[in-house]
């Protein structure tokens, strides 16, 4: 008899340790997935945060050198290209400019363009500058009109401005 109860006591008082057990952490768990789950979202707002936070805007200048031709900002031929400020510019966008580009030479030429001198090195790793020039013979004195388009990938990473030269050459 002296048995059982002594087992029955002991029942009583580890049933009484667990259900204080149970009500410590019924109290004290709550406040905790409360506090992670606030620390999980504030974590995962960072995240998110520092990808917008890291886009940047990246101004840039160009020279542009043309070769036996002339390269202007109008149909009128009154106004020559000598820089293209292609403004502000962010990761993944895109940006046109239309040239009128003149045959100044005296024979019949087809055009090539190129970039060159690139600062830092290694934004033309991530820039691009295309035109939509289809490679047509243009007559002396002929003028063409030409957009230039300049691309920034969206992995743009380390370049705060850069500057490159557009060089247009005629031959033919």
């Amino acid at each position: 008899m002296a048995k059982r109860l002594l087992l029955n006591e002991l029942f009583h008082a580890l049933r009484d340790i667990v259900r204080s057990y149970i009500r410590f952490l019924r109290v004290r768990i709550k406040p905790l997935m409360v506090i992670a789950t606030f620390v999980l979202v504030l974590f995962m707002m960072i995240q998110v945060m520092s990808l917008v936070l890291t886009i940047k805007t990246i101004p840039n200048v160009a020279s542009v050198k043309a070769v036996g031709v002339g390269v202007y900002w109008d149909a009128a031929l009154t106004n020559k290209v000598s820089s293209i400020d292609w403004g502000v510019l962010d990761p993944s966008s895109n940006k046109n400019i239309t040239v009128y580009i003149r045959n100044e030479g005296n024979s019949a030429v087809s055009l090539t363009m190129n970039t060159a001198n690139w600062n830092p090195s290694t934004a033309s790793n991530y820039v691009t500058l295309t035109w939509n020039y289809g490679g047509l013979s243009i007559n002396v004195g002929a003028v063409t009109q030409v957009k230039l388009t300049l691309s920034v990938s969206a992995s743009v990473t380390g370049i705060t401005n850069f500057s490159f030269d557009v060089n247009i050459v005629a031959s033919g």
